[in-house]
């Protein structure tokens, strides 16, 4: 993106520090910065993520997503993801709900009385982007097509190469056998594993500060990687009720895991609640951007825990409720279902609202 000059964080505002992991040490075994990474994992689910050495990668992606997005209107909506629980291409505005309505009041809601979104995005799939010139899942705009392989390949090859480091180690952790996670994500089988430009308006003032441009959820897949521009993503802990702020600090992305390590694990791996707000302070005089990639498991994968592989997994499962982990679904089945009930014209109530959810400890966290 163009270098401009961006407001500092603000003090004074509810901040949680999460820790920050070298990933150079985790690629050489170093068993302390694994012990950390492990804290962080079964504790928030939030780290930061040092010397990851994607900062090319990212700089790139984020001038192709400044070009896709300054596409026309009429040309963008050529390749909007629809209401079919698809995933991939480009979403509107405003097409999404971001809280249940019966929760909260409707001073931001639509003439409908519904509570849309704030933010637009472009995903891009892994399946297409590894498969390129072959065609997997969508099609892209004739701008974004022809630098697949220059632009959002390197960073897609990238972050699955961190991701996948950190699945290894995941599956040392909790006991798998070698290469168990590793498969359940496998590079050559669908999934809805995929790279997100998204875009926030301007949202200055006090008058916005509580009003989420994505409401609080947790994440469908595994694990994120997120490199953000500003301030923004705010994470609730677990058992409380105030939303916490997480820093920007330059040159560190922020990963966290998403509900299918949570149901693999056994609720061993946490997939805690978090929303994007306005940019905090002086900040929210600029639009709020950021880039992430979600690696996802194979579509087919039935999502429940791995019990049978893992003693520790067998172990925590007993402190659970008897099913609380087992969806009866495959992982395409799970997100499919959470992306369709997102959609605002698939929304038909309180029963929506619910069968777009995931894991959340708190699905009316507001």
């Amino acid at each position: 993106m163009p270098s401009i000059s961006l407001p500092v964080f603000p003090d004074g505002i509810p901040i949680h520090s999460l820790l920050a992991i070298n990933f150079e040490l985790l690629k050489v075994d170093n068993q302390a910065e694994i012990d950390c990474l492990w804290e962080a994992t079964v504790t928030l689910g939030f780290w930061y993520l040092k010397n990851h050495g994607a900062e090319q990668e990212v700089e790139a992606m984020f001038d192709l997503g400044m070009k896709a997005f300054a596409l026309p209107l009429e040309e963008k909506l050529k390749y909007e993801q629809g209401d079919s629980s698809r995933l991939f291409r480009y979403k509107k505005i405003g097409r999404n709900a971001h809280k249940d309505t019966s929760l909260v009041s409707l001073v931001n809601s639509d003439s409908t009385g519904r509570l849309p979104d704030m933010v637009k995005f472009w995903n891009i799939a892994k399946d297409d982007v590894l498969a390129f010139p072959d065609v997997v899942h969508r099609t892209y705009p004739p701008m974004v097509t022809p630098v697949i392989p220059s632009i959002v390949r390197p960073f897609v090859c990238k972050s699955l190469k961190v991701n996948n480091t950190i699945l290894w180690i995941f599956t040392q952790q909790l006991g798998l056998p070698k290469g168990t996670l590793e498969e359940l994500h496998s590079h050559g089988l669908p999934s809805g594993s995929e790279a997100r430009v998204t875009r926030g308006p301007l949202m200055p003032g006090k008058d916005t500060a509580d009003c989420p441009t994505i409401g609080a959820h947790t994440n469908f897949g595994s694990l994120a990687l997120l490199h953000n521009i500003l301030g923004g993503l705010q994470v609730l802990l677990p058992g409380e009720t105030q939303w916490h702020y997480v820093k920007l600090i330059c040159g560190h992305a922020i990963c966290n895991i998403g509900d299918a390590l949570t149901v693999f694990s056994s609720g061993i791996l946490k997939s805690s609640v978090h929303q994007v707000a306005p940019p905090p302070g002086a900040q929210g005089e600029h639009e709020h951007w950021s880039l992430v990639f979600h690696t996802r498991p194979n579509d087919t994968q039935i999502l429940r825990p791995l019990v049978e592989h893992s003693p520790v997994i067998a172990e925590s499962v007993k402190q659970f409720p008897k099913g609380k982990f087992e969806t009866g679904s495959t992982v395409a089945e799970w997100y499919s279902r959470r992306i369709k009930y997102q959609r605002l014209r698939n929304r038909e109530g309180p029963k929506s609202w619910a069968a777009s959810r995931g894991t959340e400890h708190d699905p009316g966290a507001r």
